[in-house]
């Protein structure tokens, strides 16, 4: 066994874990499935990148009128997996998630490369795409057009940002012979006021 799961905080573990595989994961350490449901109790996954965090919960952005987007505002709650295959670890967590304001979602939508901010115009993300790859670029060039000469393109009414405020939080670090550590942590209300409990799981 090891002491990696010593920490008295779900967030301050997170926050340690999460800056270990920063120096050890290849690429995308902030890597994340995303997991939903639609109207029909289908669920749905695809992985995102984590763009902040805190006290309060998970950031993430996208297309409000894409699948995800369209299953986030429906259902109102969501999860998420990171998984740390060089550490061998992983973190769960479940909650309720509510869009960002206007003011947050402009902040990161301007932080974008150009192109990043030229391409949330041009995708009308999870919909059919009529003549493939091709209308795709054509849409790009009608946008870029649009733009030609704007500096700081504005951000799209239908492009922002999640914030998934945890009810559970559960880590797992690999053990030899599958005696894995897992700890979860939980509470009853989004309200940031309130403390944890928790504690380990069987493997």
């Amino acid at each position: 066994m090891t002491d990696n799961l010593s920490f008295d905080a779900p967030f301050e573990q997170f926050n340690a874990w999460l800056a270990e595989a920063a120096k050890t994961e290849i690429n995308d350490p902030n890597a994340m499935t995303l997991a939903t449901v639609n109207a029909d109790g289908m669920p749905n996954a695809r992985i995102v990148l984590l763009k902040g965090h805190g006290q309060d919960g998970f950031r993430f952005f996208t297309n409000y009128n894409s699948a995800k987007g369209q299953e986030l505002l429906g259902s109102g709650k969501a999860a998420l997996v990171f998984h740390w295959k060089t550490l061998e670890r992983q973190v769960r967590v479940q909650g309720m998630i509510e869009r960002l304001s206007a003011e947050d979602s402009d902040a990161y939508y301007q932080s974008r490369p150009r192109g990043s901010r030229i391409g949330a115009w041009a995708s009308d993300q999870s919909k059919p795409l009529p003549g493939g790859v091709a209308t795709l670029h054509a849409a790009v060039a009608e946008q870029e057009q649009a733009f030609e000469g704007v500096e700081n393109p504005p951000r799209p009414p239908h492009w922002g940002g999640f914030l998934l405020r945890p009810l559970e939080i559960e880590f797992w670090q690999a053990g030899e012979f599958r005696i894995h550590e897992r700890h979860r942590w939980t509470r009853e209300t989004i309200d940031t006021t309130q403390g944890w409990s928790g504690g380990p799981l069987w493997p």
